[in-house]
C-alpha cells in the first residue's frame, strides 16, 4: 500500500505539472492568434495592397467575420488556459477533485495533448486510492 501511494503521489505531481504545460500552450496559442490577426489586418487593412488588383479590397464584411473568428477563439484559449492553471493548482493540493474530472473531459476535445492529458487524469483520478489520498484531511 504504501508504493501505490507513492506512485500515486508522483502521479499526480506530473498530472498537476502537465496542467500548467497546457495552460502554457493556451498563452502560445493566444500569441499565435495574435499574430495571425496583425498579419491578415495588415493584408486586408492595407489599401496598397490592392492597387494592383482587378475586383480590388474584398468587402469589409469578410474582416469583420474575421475579427469574430479572433474573438471566440481567443475566449475559449483563455477559458481553457485559465481551467488548466486552476486544475493544475488543485490537483497539487488535493482539492476539488471533481472539477478536475470535468477540465479532463473538457481536456478530451483539444486533439492531440488535451486528450492525453484528459485520459490520464482520469485515468489516475478515478483510482480509490487516489480518491482517498483527496478525501484524507490536509498536512499541517
Amino acid at each position: 500500500m504504501r508504493d501505490q501511494r507513492k506512485a500515486d503521489a508522483d502521479h499526480l505531481r506530473l498530472l498537476s505539472i502537465f496542467h500548467y504545460v497546457l495552460a502554457a500552450f493556451a498563452v502560445l496559442g493566444l500569441g499565435f492568434l495574435a499574430l495571425h490577426y496583425a498579419l491578415m489586418h495588415a493584408v486586408l487593412a492595407n489599401p496598397e495592397m490592392w492597387n494592383s488588383a482587378k475586383g480590388g479590397p474584398p468587402p469589409a464584411q469578410i474582416f469583420a467575420l474575421f475579427r469574430w473568428f479572433y474573438v471566440v477563439f481567443g475566449t475559449l484559449l483563455v477559458i481553457g488556459g485559465v481551467l488548466n492553471l486552476l486544475s493544475g493548482r488543485f490537483i497539487h493540493r488535493r482539492r476539488h477533485r471533481v472539477y478536475s474530472l470535468i477540465v479532463a473531459g473538457l481536456n478530451c476535445m483539444q486533439l492531440p495533448f488535451g486528450t492525453m492529458l484528459g485520459v490520464f487524469t482520469f485515468v489516475v483520478l478515478l483510482r480509490d486510492s487516489v480518491r482517498e489520498a483527496y478525501d484524507a484531511p490536509p498536512a499541517p
